[in-house]
Formats: C-alpha cells, structure tokens, sequence
C-alpha cells in the first residue's frame, strides 16, 4: 500500500499553496503526496476568468509552482487520480480500482463544483460553466468563433466573464436574478456605478429574469427568459454559483453542513484530518460565526495554515475575508463581512470610479471595498476590521479628509 506522513486530498490552491508553505519550513522528501482528480498541477484560479480567458496569461505562467518543483522535492503527485472513498478509523484513501492511499495527517481540499441548468436545452454545445483550466480553454476557444454571448449571473463571475467576452468585440447579454447587479454583496449605489459601467461598454444586462429554455440544433443559438424575451447567442456562459463537494467527507462520517464542519483550527471531529478552501465550514473567530468562503484568499490562506499546523504551529485560523475583482480597466477589493452592518458610509463620488464603502456596526467597521482610492484606505480597511476598530462615520464620509482622521479610540 502507498502512504505518505501527509496527504492533501484536492489538487487546487490550498494545495499548491501548502506544498510550498511546506517545503520553506523544512518538508522532509517524501513526506507529502497530493492527489488530484485535476490533470493539471496546481494553479492559480483567479486568471481563469481574467488575464487566461482574456488570452494574456499562458497556462505555465498561472501555475503555483513550476512542474519540477514537486519532483525536486520528491512531493509524490498524483493527477487524474480519482479517490472513491475515506476510512477515517483505518486512516486510507480508497482510489478508484480499489487500490488504497494512507496517510498519518489529511488536508481535505476537493473545493466546489458548479451549479448546473436544469432547462430544457442545456445538454446543447457551447454552454460552460468556469471552474478549471480546461473549463476556461474551451471557453476561450469557443469566443472565437462567438458573435452573441449570454452570461448567467451577477456575481464576480458572470461580472469578470462577461467583461472579458466584451473586450473581444462579442455581443454580450447578462442576465441578473435578482432587480440589480450583484446584489448579495453590492450597497443600490454600488450596483448602479458597476450597471451604467457596463452599458457604456455595450453589455446589456437584464434583470429579475432566469433562463426558462435554451434552444439551437447540436449548439445553442437562442434562450428564452423567464419574462418573455428570446436573447440570440452562439455562446452561453451560466455563473450561478457551486457546491461543496462534501460526498467523500460524509461517506467517511465527517460532519456536513454547507461544506464539511471544522473547529477554529480547521480540524474536523478526527484532529488528524484539516479542511481547507472553498469546502470547509470553519468556525470564523474574528466575526464569532460559522463561515464557508469561495475566493482565492482563503485558498491560500488556510492552504498555508494547514500546512504550518502540519509543521507544528499550533494557532487558530484568525484571517479577515477578502477577494478582489478585475473588470474592464477596473480593480477592486473587498474585505469583511457586511451581513450585521447597521451603517453604510459611501466615501468617494460613486458616480465616478474612484470610491470606497465602509460598512459599520456600532460604528465599528465590519467590512470595506475599495476602488481606485489612495493606498492609505486599502491599508487600513483590513487592519480596521480584524482591531473592531471605532469610527466617525461623518468624517469617514468626508473624502476631503485623511481617512486616519476617521478613526477614534476604540472603546474600554
């Protein structure tokens, strides 16, 4: 039977980010294995619906660490490697043939898949979904040949893809569920600057409206809409969210709810098995809550945290959520968590593309997003959340003012 010290089960960021975090405090050879369904050695998610979609990032150039690199480290990896079942008692991956895997210490990190159509039609050629590398080749090679393309979805997703398409002189619909863009995380005030951005660059988006029928011969060539419209496209791209991929964890009696459950040291109820990425439900102790988060940053943060613990740090998982967006000529960056906010302070002319928002609780700042604003507020916007720190929400609002004149003393 093969085993390894340490296997990390999931071939995405956590693992490439652990493997390297890994090897820098001192990975003895042959202590790590990963095995990865993927049939490509870990890399970067962000690009696949920016820069690699866009044709300006190459696939050598989006992976986490050169191919050798594992091989120099005799870091056994494994692609296209199908796990069928956990023993957590008897510590085994079953793979697929029913050849066996153990491990001493597992990092579980097998992510999330998309959510797929249900509609009549959505067995039809040229309709993706974007999760991995190839997913985002064959979109790339279909927008090609592409005149009308319809996107599915409001959030970073559909935002990201549907401006990449645009940039390629294709005809772009996006279809919103709900009456505004993004609505789950953007202030109305967000959500109109990000809607009139886009319709000067040419994209149509229509609101509260779902695909009811996608329809063409072999490929799609129309979708109908829940309100009536018939959209043209020779290209559809459906954004509509993922699920954690939980199947092996609960067949192995780990405990599932929205993801796989873990303490503040990312452990589940067997301390010798981590969860990292988008499938871990972890215990958030900054915020005091439970917390599942889909974005690059927690990949790479607790993929760097399982893999300190491996080594012997012994600290919670104390991180402040953050993602960033590329669209267009814009970036942008969010921290926190808006959810309790009791106060929305708007700093900047949103009309323009230079503002920040600041969300409050008790005049204590609980989340930010900043774009195209002076270092010194992207600075403070995380070192504000994580110190719970007190502040004027006049002066906040107050973009004439240095933002550290917000701040007050928090209170004893």
């Amino acid at each position: 039977m093969n085993q390894a010290k340490i296997v990390i089960l999931g071939g995405g960021m956590v693992a490439g980010y652990a493997a390297k975090q890994m090897v820098e405090l001192g990975l003895s050879s042959g202590e790590l294995a990963i095995l990865s369904a993927d049939n490509v050695v870990p890399y970067e998610r962000p690009p696949l619906s920016k820069g690699f979609l866009a044709g300006k990032d190459s696939e050598d150039s989006v992976k986490i660490n050169p191919e050798d690199f594992y091989r120099q480290h005799e870091i056994e990896l494994r692609l296209s490697c199908v796990v069928s079942a956990l023993d957590v008692k008897r510590k085994r991956l079953i793979l697929k043939g029913a050849d066996e895997f153990g491990f001493q210490k597992l990092i579980i990190a097998t992510g999330a898949r998309p959510r797929t159509l249900n509609v009549p039609g959505s067995q039809l050629q040229n309709l993706f979904y974007l999760r991995s590398l190839n997913d985002s080749k064959r979109i790339r090679d279909a927008a090609q040949r592409a005149k009308h393309a319809l996107v599915i979805g409001g959030g970073f997703i559909g935002m990201e893809v549907a401006a990449v398409l645009a940039q390629k002189g294709i005809e772009v619909t996006l279809v919103l569920s709900d009456d505004r863009i993004w609505k789950r995380v953007f202030t109305p005030e967000m959500s109109g600057f990000f809607e009139r951005y886009y319709a000067a660059r040419k994209v149509r988006i229509v609101k509260s409206s779902s695909v009811k029928e996608l329809q063409g011969d072999a490929t799609v060539r129309s979708a109908v809409l829940s309100d009536g419209q018939t959209i043209s496209c020779d290209l559809v791209v459906a954004g509509i969210g993922v699920e954690p991929a939980v199947e092996l964890a609960s067949s192995g009696g780990l405990e599932v709810e929205n993801g796989i459950l873990v303490n503040e040291y990312l452990q589940t109820k067997d301390p010798d098995i981590f969860v990292a990425g988008d499938v871990a439900n972890y215990q958030d102790v900054l915020f005091g809550k439970r917390r599942r988060v889909e974005h690059w940053d927690n990949a790479v943060s607790q993929g760097q945290y399982c893999a300190r613990s491996m080594m012997g740090d012994a600290t919670p998982f104390n991180h402040v959520p953050y993602f960033f967006s590329d669209v267009f000529d814009l970036s942008y960056e969010y921290w926190g968590d808006s959810s309790n906010a009791d106060q929305i302070v708007h700093r900047g002319d949103t009309a323009s593309n230079s503002f920040s928002v600041w969300w409050l609780h008790e005049e204590r700042v609980r989340a930010a997003f900043v774009m195209n604003r002076p270092d010194e507020e992207r600075n403070a916007a995380p070192k504000w959340i994580e110190s719970a720190q007190r502040v004027s929400a006049t002066k906040l609002a107050d973009a004439s003012q240095l933002i550290l004149t917000a701040s007050a003393p928090a209170a004893a």
